[in-house]
């Protein structure tokens, strides 16, 4: 088995697949890439056995064959070496032989058939999506799942399909983020809980791609395939809380206030809150935002005050300032608006512009307790 392959486009897909490779696998063999070569095309793949990415290359070659090859060991090989052609030999003595313009390299291999075979997905459901869409709904709700192993379901992704839009949602129990588009839909009604690992790698895969991506899905894997690139990944196994239970419908206190400067003075002042608690307050009256926090135990203390628009009753309300910090960050708007009806019921912060059409962000921030 032989081909030859540019360095420089080898290594951008296997520094792709790479990042699925968990740094210590239970099996040595998933350590390894798995090269499957056809003629001219050559796929490698890569898995951690919940989740197997494979991508097609281009190469010269009119051979075929299987091996598994280091990966940390071939990656860092192939970082070293300004663009040209390699080719890679497989030799009778167990070792593949890279020949570049300058030198040569044999890595010991692994038969093929030893690598664990992806999951065909049986009768699947099908939805079509761009790239850069997903790729949003991703980036947009991933930082609010949580990271709790007793509650596995929380610590994903929420995909909702109907007929009417796509709905994603993620929450930790303290914040949750819920992303709608209504200009895409999906052919039937379905839902499942994708993990965060398998995400946060088509994320960065995607980027702002406008690739269509094909999400196939059965109960427990899902198969997203664009471009050259196939992912399966397990679904995480269970039921979804109802998420839209806890989100206030009535809530008469509305504020609009400047991202920027909301970001900034919530950031500045919380430096001086409790070291546990992270907690500020929002004293608003009139057209009048109070920051504020304390820490008792080393006499620290801030306020800010900020101009805004307010409609409803005077409030005062605690939040932890990390959440708020993390919600209003991820927002891309010139303006959000807080909409509030109690202080001990959630608030709800939402972009007042900078929205596509059809484009829907909710995010819901549980308030702390205030100790007066």
């Amino acid at each position: 088995m032989k081909f030859i392959v540019s360095s420089s486009y080898l290594l951008k897909q296997l520094q792709v697949l790479g990042g699925i490779i968990n740094s210590n696998n239970t099996l040595p063999i998933l350590d390894n890439f798995l090269f499957d070569l056809d003629g001219n095309s050559l796929k490698v793949s890569a898995s951690d056995l919940e989740t197997t990415v494979s991508s097609k290359l281009d190469v010269e070659s009119n051979e075929s064959g299987s091996v598994c090859i280091p990966a940390r060991l071939l990656l860092d090989t192939l970082k070293t070496f300004p663009e040209q052609p390699l080719t890679f030999t497989v030799q009778e003595n167990n070792t593949v032989e890279i020949s570049s313009n300058h030198g040569k390299y044999a890595l010991a291999y692994a038969a093929g058939e030893e690598f664990p075979t992806a999951v065909e997905l049986k009768d699947p459901s099908e939805t079509k999506i761009q790239g850069d869409i997903l790729a949003t709904a991703i980036s947009k709700t991933i930082f609010a799942s949580g990271n709790d192993d007793l509650r596995p379901v929380m610590s994903g992704v929420f995909f909702q399909f109907s007929t009417e839009g796509l709905t994603f949602v993620a929450t930790d129990a303290h914040k949750l983020v819920k992303y709608t588009r209504e200009d895409v839909a999906a052919s039937q009604t379905a839902e499942f809980i994708m993990p965060k690992k398998p995400l946060n790698l088509l994320k960065s895969i995607l980027g702002g791609s406008e690739e269509e991506v094909t999400i196939e899905y059965n109960d427990s894997n899902a198969k997203f395939s664009f471009e050259n690139t196939t992912m399966i990944c397990r679904l995480i196994d269970g039921k979804y809380p109802n998420y839209e239970a806890v989100i206030p419908k009535e809530n008469p206190n509305k504020l609009s206030i400047d991202r920027n400067q909301f970001l900034n003075s919530v950031r500045r002042v919380s430096i001086f809150s409790n070291k546990t608690t992270h907690q500020i307050r929002l004293k608003i009256a009139g057209a009048e935002l109070n920051i504020s926090a304390e820490d008792i135990d080393y006499s620290n203390k801030a306020e800010e005050r900020l101009t805004c628009d307010y409609q409803g009753d005077d409030m005062q309300i605690g939040f932890n300032s990390r959440f708020l910090t993390e919600m209003l960050n991820n927002l891309t708007s010139d303006d959000v608006s807080l909409e509030m009806s109690l202080p001990n019921r959630a608030g709800i912060l939402t972009p007042v512009d900078g929205l596509d059409e059809g484009e829907q962000v909710t995010m819901l921030v549980m308030p702390v307790m205030l100790n007066n």
